[in-house]
């Protein structure tokens, strides 16, 4: 039973959604701290990890680099602390947009069309895909070093720009229409959730305005869309996050263009979890609350794992 477990909450990290991680894990914390629960913070700033003593379940809450992309697993397993959510070797495969594109395709998910392309600075390599497109390193979470290009004469300057950074990139055609976005809680999907970014691009600053100051995106939930489509945009949903053989629960970003066609994006397997977060409302709209949530999450984790 839970109530008899010591419960480490995981967040902080060492990657570049730290402020978000902390926000969440904070969340998560007060949560199960709010259902009398056994449980502690951990901050973790480094590939460190150092428990408290008798941890039962470590509730991993860090985004991004380390707790979303198999690491933070890997060290978890090998010192025996059973973890909440997708398992190290899911957690690689969905964090690697490229290789997440690959699944999707073999399982027959629907996604934008794309190619994996190879960097050297100063260099331009040949694409496929014609502008507009999108270019995505591959991983990277929370909307970082995503560029959106519209025209084909801005294509050069902005291969440049991310072989500044990176060695490799997916790009992948751009989807004009809706932002949705799925929670799937146990194999179940949740109610859709609809994202209206203030100036059309769903980025860092719109998804956490609190960072940077600036005007935060509106969401709806349920989204605004009749029945058939909604199954069909949580039917992709699920099939993305069966594709990638993900634990316990994620979320799943997905485009709808003008024919009411679902585009699957990615799946995030440790998506935010503030009470205003995606998967939070999504899982209020299905009559979940916040604490509920967190709790199923650990109840399923530990089933899964101990």
């Amino acid at each position: 039973m839970l109530s008899t477990r010591k419960i480490a909450v995981l967040m902080g990290g060492p990657g570049s959604e730290r402020a978000v991680s902390l926000a969440s894990g904070n969340a998560v914390l007060n949560a199960l701290l709010g259902l009398g629960l056994n449980a502690v913070p951990v901050d973790i700033t480094s590939s460190n990890i150092d428990l408290p003593a008798g941890v039962d379940l470590a509730f991993n809450v860090i985004h991004g680099t380390f707790g979303e992309d198999g690491q933070l697993q890997d060290a978890l397993e090998k010192i025996g602390v059973p973890y909440t959510g997708a398992g190290s070797a899911s957690s690689k495969l969905a964090i690697h947009k490229s290789l997440a594109k690959e699944r999707f395709l073999a399982a027959g998910v629907p996604t934008a069309r794309s190619e994996t392309i190879s960097l050297s600075p100063g260099q331009v390599p040949h694409l496929t895909i014609k502008a507009p497109l999108v270019i995505k390193p591959p991983l990277e979470g929370s909307s970082v070093g995503i560029q959106i290009v519209k025209s084909q004469g801005e294509v050069t300057g902005a291969l440049l720009k991310a072989a500044e950074k990176y060695s490799e990139v997916l790009v992948e055609e751009f989807i004009e229409g809706k932002e949705l976005t799925i929670g799937i809680l146990n194999d179940v999907p949740l109610p859709v959730v609809q994202i209206t970014p203030p100036d059309g691009v769903y980025d860092m600053a719109s998804k956490y305005p609190w960072l940077s100051g600036t005007k935060g995106s509106e969401y709806q939930c349920p989204a605004d869309l009749d029945l058939e489509t909604t199954m069909a945009v949580q039917a992709a949903a699920l099939a993305a996050h069966r594709s990638l053989g993900v634990e316990i629960y994620s979320r799943v970003d997905v485009l709808l263009d003008a024919q009411n066609r679902p585009f699957v994006l990615e799946a995030n397997t440790i998506p935010g979890m503030t009470e205003t977060s995606l998967l939070p409302k999504a899982a209020a709209a299905a009559g979940i609350s916040f604490p509920e949530l967190c709790k199923t999450i650990a109840e399923l984790s530990l089933q899964l794992r101990s």
